[in-house]
């Protein structure tokens, strides 16, 4: 609670129009304005590829400097396929490394299942309210999975629940949570399980949200109607981003499948005209070429941008919940205080209110510098695989002519 009071700041939200995720002015832009002057002040020409190398390098160096900070190491890998009489589900392993003191070991070796996670983020919420936990990925078949269990599925959500788990290592709070030490390191949550609140508290919990929701707040801290405004704003344009680059996915394969048809009908013509066919064969190279970078274009669109993508649009539905519970509270409080409670009711309310909005608000702060630079590193690889595809095409062609 202590930690989670001592949280505070606040930061401008960045401005979006257009169709694509504007960056904050003084920050994120600046990478755009580095200064690539020449000694005498004319300008100096920069490739797409020397660009993109500068901005890994400052993007590596940070990396670098975050991975000597951490104290806490967890993968989850190893998926294992278990099948009952009336289920099936995967469990995965789930390693730990750890210096902290309050681990009894260094090491730990466990198996969850994907309900075991939403034990876990369920836990962090109800403790943390107005703290951001990060999304897990959906519990049925995302769109585009054909098979539930099948590779690719599996994969997929594995990752998720790593950057799950990692993002939680990651956080000053939620990561000294006993939830979360108890899900790394317990051989059975069974038990934990069990201790946690009871069907009719639960149930409690939700009638009054519902209740407080329909009150309604008398009036809203103007700084969290900024980030209310700034959320919805954010859902839009990386929902906007993400439907987009799923289209352009869904395109390019449709024109893979046309190109695989297509060079080999020059190959068969290679061999009925001989005169010919030495440009006839530099064609069908040259779509052979494509093909191969585009299917490459294709898989790295799939396995980076598009998950990095539809992780923070859980992330936007994430935020407005948060939101949500922080009106709850300070609604509870504005009707407590309406309906002249006892005073020492009503101060323990205003401290709820008070320790609500300073987690968030400080929480507000490392959710965004997370965000740019997940969505940074997703876009300079993007833009990395762009500048490779079009090089690689080029030279072919060139070579053509």
């Amino acid at each position: 609670v202590e930690s989670e009071r001592e949280m505070s700041g606040q930061t401008v939200p960045a401005d979006f129009s257009g169709h694509m995720l504007d960056l904050d002015e003084d920050e994120d832009l600046e990478v755009f304005s580095k200064n690539t002057s020449l000694a005498d002040g004319s300008p100096m020409p920069n490739s797409p590829s020397s660009m993109v190398n500068q901005y890994r390098l400052e993007e590596d160096e940070e990396e670098q400097q975050d991975a000597n900070a951490k104290d806490i190491f967890v993968t989850v890998d190893n998926p294992e396929s278990h099948v009952t009489a009336i289920e099936t589900f995967i469990m995965y392993r789930v390693l730990t490394k750890t210096t902290r003191s309050e681990f009894d070991s260094s090491e730990y070796e466990v198996r969850r299942r994907y309900q075991d996670f939403l034990w876990l983020r369920s836990r962090l919420e109800e403790n943390h309210p107005t703290l951001i936990v990060h999304p897990l990925p959906e519990k049925f078949v995302m769109k585009g999975m054909v098979e539930r269990f099948n590779d690719d599925f599996i994969e997929t959500r594995r990752r998720a629940l790593h950057r799950f788990l990692n993002k939680i290592s990651e956080h000053p709070i939620l990561s000294c949570s006993q939830h979360f030490r108890v899900f790394l390191t317990a051989q059975e949550l069974t038990s934990h399980k069990k201790q946690g609140p009871g069907f009719l508290s639960r149930m409690g919990e939700t009638v009054r949200a519902v209740a407080n929701s329909v009150r309604g707040l008398r009036s809203r801290p103007e700084e969290f109607t900024t980030m209310q405004e700034y959320v919805e704003d954010f859902s839009n344009k990386v929902c906007s981003v993400d439907k987009v680059t799923q289209r352009i996915i869904k395109e390019q394969r449709e024109y893979l499948d046309e190109m695989r048809q297509y060079g080999p009908t020059y190959t068969q013509w290679a061999g009925s005209e001989e005169e010919l066919a030495e440009p006839l064969k530099g064609v069908a190279g040259c779509v052979e070429r494509c093909s191969k970078e585009t299917e490459e274009q294709i898989h790295h669109l799939s396995e980076d941008l598009v998950p990095a993508l539809h992780e923070y649009v859980l992330c936007a539905e994430t935020l407005k919940a948060v939101m949500r519970r922080r009106d709850n509270i300070q609604a509870e409080f504005e009707a407590k205080n309406e309906a002249l409670a006892s005073r020492k009711e009503v101060d323990a309310l205003a401290d709820r209110v008070e320790l609500a909005n300073n987690a968030l608000k400080g929480d507000w702060s490392r959710w965004q510098s997370s965000m740019r630079t997940d969505l940074r590193s997703a876009f300079i690889s993007t833009a990395e695989k762009n500048v490779e595809y079009y090089e690689k095409v080029s030279s072919r062609s060139v070579e053509l002519a």
